[in-house]
């Protein structure tokens, strides 16, 4: 009986890690694509504690086929929004404007950093972060940088938990552009 109580609560905190686990049919998302006119591209959010500079968030914008936000371990909701998993369908400019606002706030401050990428990466890209499952807390870096380093390109990232270390990382890619968003309410 020990045993089973055991097994039990292990699974129980197991579930509990997780905290986007509604998965959707494809189907169902489908209809919610939204198609940018942009070139492929990688955009890394990281989102920085202003007082102590230290990271408190990764996410990765994957613009391929159809754009999306893998938000690993998030909790970004807004009305029309659809998560299924760890990833936000529909992300649309103005979608990338109320994630960004809504991390974004006296306490924080948002840096994307934007890489140009191959239509075949972005796709290879996409294909993975709707695969990944939803991410246990406190994975979101650790999770994104893997897809990272899974793709041809991207081979020298190191698997971080460290958001700012991620960010560090990618500093210095070939055609990234950064920048900053910061906000006081």
């Amino acid at each position: 009986m020990k045993r089973l109580f055991l097994a039990l609560a292990a699974i129980s905190v197991m579930a509990a890690c997780t905290r986007n686990p509604d998965v959707l049919p494809p189907e169902q998302l489908a209809p919610l694509a939204y198609r940018s006119s942009a070139a492929p591209s990688l955009k890394l959010y990281t989102v920085v504690n202003r007082r102590t500079n230290s990271g408190a968030h990764t996410a990765l914008a994957v613009n391929g086929s159809e754009t999306v936000l893998f938000d690993p371990a998030g909790g970004f909701e807004a009305q029309d929004i659809v998560r299924s998993g760890d990833v936000i369908y529909g992300f649309s400019p103005a979608v990338d404007r109320a994630f960004t606002s809504a991390h974004a706030r006296t306490e924080f401050l948002v840096t994307t950093q934007t890489i140009p990428v191959s239509a075949q990466v972005a796709e290879m890209a996409l294909q993975m972060v709707k695969a990944n499952g939803p991410v246990a807390a406190a994975h979101c870096a650790a999770s994104t940088s893997s897809i990272l380093k899974s793709l041809p390109g991207f081979e020298s990232i190191e698997q971080t938990y460290y958001p700012k270390k991620l960010e560090e990382q990618l500093v210095n890619f070939p055609g990234v552009q950064g920048q900053t968003y910061l906000e006081n309410d």
